[in-house]
């Protein structure tokens, strides 16, 4: 386990369409009191300094505004919400984004649109419809109609500035704004102009959020991403996720807005240990199917290779070799590159020659070494591919904020549009700052790129693990010092979604981040909406909110079964102030609710895939949850007089436990393998002092 990398486009500068009316957009927007806040310095985005727009004009809604994952820059009400009827209109522009079309196309049909009829808006002399339509059409126009186009349309950036939503000058890269709203004649529009391809995309995906049955809410959004690395680094040790768990994870990235994945895992041999190998024609299919997929999703598939294990830095013939691996990979299709040069020991050269070039083997010779291979790498990717993306580094040097000759190697000599990517102040860090990032880049000589591990549980403290706990303790305002996040996930893909999707709401917005807000949009991700598959899966992330870290000392970044122990707490204030009966009917629901949560989540979970990872911890939490149920009965019995019934209802409750903790995880599936984990050092330790409760 260590870092791994990403890749992101140059930001283009923006379009100036009609000055005057992104300045009157920018004396009207709302910033929202669903988030309307950027990064934690005033706004920095990937594409530069946006300023975010001001309060709300006032409106006569006053109800919640809908709730979007990742949350929008801006957002305000427009007025009642746009029926869907039967039949839609979707007028494409010419070179409208093929994948933002289907997704609207895909979100109106949810609404409830039995036709979407895809066309060309007036005057763009393009046929009337396009593959992605529905049947029907002919007669007069339909009540609702969709636009979807770029900032640099006029006309319908002109549809925009009707309702004070003109694009914003210079809106980055990946932005977007978008109008659900009603006419005087009683037709209804929704316009959306992204600033590029993925604007559009995104601007689909917000729409997505915005639809219920017969509906769209009628908000106008202002969005743009506070980072330009949004994503996951299959980075790992132990075993690599299937094609279909990276098949599904692509079209997961999708939706909420993550634009990158790295191809990093430590258990592909040709990743790391036979590096110089080619890949074998079977696999780079798959690839290619792969980096296809992320493609239609607007993310950017980046290959990682692992050369320092063996690398003989002097070599020419190495560098061939290195050169050959990623030509093969930018043949079907991939742009971005990383060289990752983590987990190798910098106190041995893997050739004589090299200890000749550089001298004894040291951080600083070793820095050096490593520069060299990657400006060399850098260049020769811009001279034969100019359309790959800046390259990626994992440097040997990959945590904590200290200086040294390695860093300094890597500040002075590093070429300038190389990204280093970066773990925090440890491997596994219990949390990120601000200070720590700034302190991090000054070593680099650049803002890193922040490999963030978690929630990776492929090393000694998460053994018998899931990490479920939110994405937290990652301060607002690291938009300004770092480039972008990837996470290092589990070896469960789709176990992983929970903190994937809060990670993809603070890098879009860290400003206005709240982890609760984003884990109950996981849960609620997982089970299609059902409220009470919601509230099942947040009493089981409950039991697997225990986030180790790398740290010596034990110290874990968030603790155990926080919502349990609430509960827990609250029994023993009751029982010690002498409301015996009391404590036991209040802990109850609590007790109920967990051995109920798994048979729930089996039923409810629309994601088959999440089940699958989590089903040794679903069989644990059901017999943990009875367990405290029957140990809840003793306590009644025992209250009543009945010992008996308490024995025998106590002797139930030891025989559930003892099952429970003989649930081990899946062969194969997880490393570290082990017992699984059910809200340990938390239930367990209840169940044993309830036993001695009078």
């Amino acid at each position: 386990m260590a870092p791994r990398p990403s890749a992101a486009p140059p930001v283009r500068p923006r379009h100036r369409h009609r000055a005057a009316l992104a300045l009157a957009a920018a004396l009207v927007l709302a910033a929202t009191s669903a988030g309307a806040c950027s990064d934690g310095d005033g706004g920095t985005g990937p594409g530069g300094t946006v300023p975010d727009p001001p309060a709300p004009a006032p409106s006569h809604r006053r109800d919640p505004l809908p709730a979007v994952t990742p949350t929008p820059r801006a957002m305000r009400w427009l007025g009642d919400d746009v029926a869907v009827p039967a039949e839609v209109a979707v007028e494409a522009a010419p070179g409208a984004d093929r994948p933002a079309v289907a997704a609207v196309v895909a979100a109106l049909r949810a609404a409830g649109a039995a036709t979407v009829d895809v066309v060309a808006p007036a005057g763009t002399g393009r046929g009337s419809r396009s593959p992605e339509g529905g049947a029907g059409g002919g007669g007069s126009a339909p009540p609702l109609v969709v636009r979807l186009g770029s900032t640099t349309d006029a006309e319908l950036t002109d549809q925009l500035a009707a309702v004070d939503l003109a694009p914003p000058a210079d809106l980055p890269a990946e932005g977007y704004v978008l109008a659900a709203h009603r006419l005087d004649d009683g037709t209804a529009r929704v316009l959306a102009a992204g600033a590029d391809a993925a604007g559009q995309f995104y601007a689909a995906q917000t729409l997505r959020q915005l639809v219920r049955p017969g509906a769209i809410a009628a908000v106008g959004v202002v969005d743009h991403p506070a980072m330009a690395h949004r994503g996951t680094i299959e980075g790992f040790y132990g075993s690599p996720w299937t094609a279909e768990e990276r098949l599904d994870q692509m079209a997961f990235h999708g939706r909420y807005k993550l634009n990158t994945y790295v191809y990093a895992p430590k258990d592909d041999p040709y990743h790391r240990d036979r590096w110089r190998e080619p890949y074998p024609a079977t696999t780079l299919a798959g690839l290619r199917r792969l980096v296809d997929a992320a493609a239609a999703n607007h993310v950017r598939f980046t290959f990682a290779v692992s050369p320092g294990v063996s690398m003989c830095y002097s070599d020419p013939a190495d560098l061939t070799a290195l050169m050959a691996k990623l030509d093969a990979v930018h043949a079907i299709g991939v742009q971005a590159f990383t060289v990752a040069l983590d987990d190798i020991d910098p106190s041995r050269w893997s050739c004589p020659a090299d200890e000749e070039a550089y001298g004894p083997a040291s951080p600083g010779s070793m820095g050096r070494a490593h520069v060299d291979l990657v400006d060399a790498v850098q260049g020769r990717l811009q001279a034969a591919h100019p359309d790959a993306l800046p390259l990626q580094v994992v440097p040997t040097d990959y945590r904590g904020t200290g200086d040294g000759p390695y860093r300094v190697a890597l500040r002075e000599r590093l070429a300038p549009g190389v990204e280093v990517m970066w773990t925090g102040a440890y491997v596994v860090p219990d949390e990120i700052r601000v200070d720590q990032a700034r302190a991090a880049a000054a070593t680099y000589g650049r803002r890193p790129l922040l490999w963030d591990n978690t929630p990776v549980n492929d090393f000694p403290a998460t053994e018998g693990r899931l990490i479920l706990a939110p994405y937290d303790r990652r301060e607002r305002g690291l938009s300004a010092q770092l480039t972008g996040i990837v996470l290092n996930p589990m070896n469960q893909a789709a176990a992983s979604k929970v903190q994937l999707l809060g990670a993809a709401d603070f890098a879009w917005n860290d400003g206005a981040y709240d982890p609760a807000r984003a884990r109950r949009a996981a849960a609620g991700d997982l089970a299609g909406g059902d409220p009470a598959t919601v509230d099942a899966l947040l009493a089981f992330f409950d039991l697997e909110n225990l986030a180790p870290t790398s740290a010596t000392s034990g110290m874990v970044s968030q603790p155990q079964a926080p919502a349990l122990a609430a509960a827990l707490d609250a029994f023993r204030a009751r029982w010690e102030a002498g409301d015996r009966s009391g404590a036991v009917a209040g802990l109850r629901p609590t007790a109920e609710r967990i051995a109920a949560a798994p048979d729930l989540i089996r039923r409810g979970v629309a994601d088959a895939g999440f089940v699958a990872d989590c089903e040794p911890w679903l069989a644990a939490t059901a017999l943990w949850g009875r367990a405290l149920v029957r140990t809840l009965d003793a306590l009644d019995a025992r209250g009543s007089g009945d010992d008996d019934g308490a024995d025998r209802a106590l002797a139930e409750a030891d025989g559930l436990a003892g099952r429970a903790r003989a649930v081990h995880t899946i062969p194969g599936e997880t490393r570290p393998q082990g017992p699984v984990r059910v809200g340990d050092g938390v239930l367990d330790a209840f169940l044993a002092r309830a036993r001695t409760l009078r």
